[in-house]
């Protein structure tokens, strides 16, 4: 919108204007009022270099903007009122619950097989399973191709979609040709934009949900949502946005719990947020308590590590993992938190 530094513009002004937009691939629509004609700007409005040679024209009292670095995610755009849905879940609408190991052991697809009923039985929608694991040590378990076909066959058993992790194009190719119900980008690849945008492009129209984990050391909030255009823009709109714990670290959690940027997030973008307790706190006994803080700071879902026997899990399972038992009782809790924080609505504002 631009504002001029007298009532309106005169013809030369407004074609000089003209001129400059159309550089742009913009045009200008004047709008009458009582007592000063304001100009809308048609087109993408965001260009600094516009913006800059716009207000370097002594006519030109100021250009008001979206002031937005992300044109599909933010909460104005034509996105912002399609539903995403998942496991016969609606986003923003009802409690998503994705539950299940960090990682499947090869050896051992039992556990992973009776996880999978287990978090069904407990009320969960989308299993969870690490088919391939990124490790801070090469020589850690970093997972094996072959495990997806478990992950697909506890699918096929219980009828839940099911999430899993992919960290480059090879591991991208074979979840989707598999049928992954939903793609995660984990903390490590979180600005790996190569891989966002091919991510996006590789899962259109294939109602393939993307969960967008905020990386590590990541800064600011638009950031994160930027990292969400990528692959918004590439082709799929299903992001969701899981605030999982940022370092450094907090002295006895594993990370720094960041469930509370989630009304942030829901005051500059529509994407639903889905909180990781579990790789926030790092730790089993706590994570009762870091989910249901998550809730009550407005998140939409929840992915939680479960296992059926902890001790006996890999990666990550058995210092995180709750059992499906406690993961029932959260599942009840954070239910009846969701509905009852209707009652304050979380008023979409654009952040300043």
């Amino acid at each position: 919108m631009i504002i001029p530094s007298n009532d309106k513009f005169t013809a030369e002004q407004l074609k000089e204007v003209e001129t400059i937009l159309k550089e742009f691939q913009c045009r200008v629509a004047p709008i009458p009022g009582d007592t000063m004609t304001i100009y809308a700007i048609h087109g993408d409005e965001r260009n600094e270099l516009m913006i800059n040679r716009l207000e370097g024209l002594s006519y030109v009292s100021r250009v008001d903007t979206i002031q937005s670095p992300y044109k599909l995610m933010d909460l104005k755009s034509r996105l912002a009122g399609e539903d995403i849905k998942i496991g016969g879940r609606t986003l923003r609408k009802d409690l998503l619950i994705i539950a299940g190991q960090c990682t499947i052991d090869p050896k051992n697809p039992n556990f992973f097989l009776e996880t999978a009923q287990a978090v069904k039985e407990a009320g969960g929608h989308v299993v969870r399973g690490g088919v391939w694991k990124p490790r801070t040590s090469p020589h850690s378990y970093q997972g094996s191709d072959k495990a997806i076909e478990i992950l697909m066959d506890a699918s096929a058993k219980t009828g839940l979609p099911v999430n899993t992790e992919v960290m480059d194009e090879h591991q991208l190719q074979i979840a989707v040709e598999a049928g992954a119900h939903m793609i995660q980008v984990g903390a490590r690849n979180a600005l790996n934009y190569s891989l966002l945008k091919k991510i996006g492009e590789l899962t259109i129209k294939k109602g393939t949900l993307i969960l967008l984990k905020r990386g590590m050391h990541m800064g600011t909030i638009d950031e994160f949502i930027c990292a969400a255009e990528y692959i918004v823009s590439s082709g799929n709109r299903n992001v969701l946005l899981c605030p999982r714990g940022t370092v450094p670290g907090l002295d006895g959690y594993r990370c720094h719990p960041d469930e509370s940027i989630t009304p942030l997030l829901k005051m500059k973008t529509w994407s639903p947020v889905v909180v990781d307790p579990s790789h926030s706190v790092g730790r089993a006994v706590f994570v009762p308590h870091s989910a249901l803080a998550a809730i009550a700071y407005g998140a939409d879902g929840l992915c939680i590590e479960t296992h059926v026997q902890p001790k006996n899990g890999i990666g990550d399972d058995p210092k995180q993992a709750i059992t499906p038992d406690v993961l029932k009782k959260i599942i009840s809790d954070a239910t009846a938190l969701f509905e009852m924080k209707k009652k304050y609505p979380m008023y979409a504002a654009k952040v300043v």
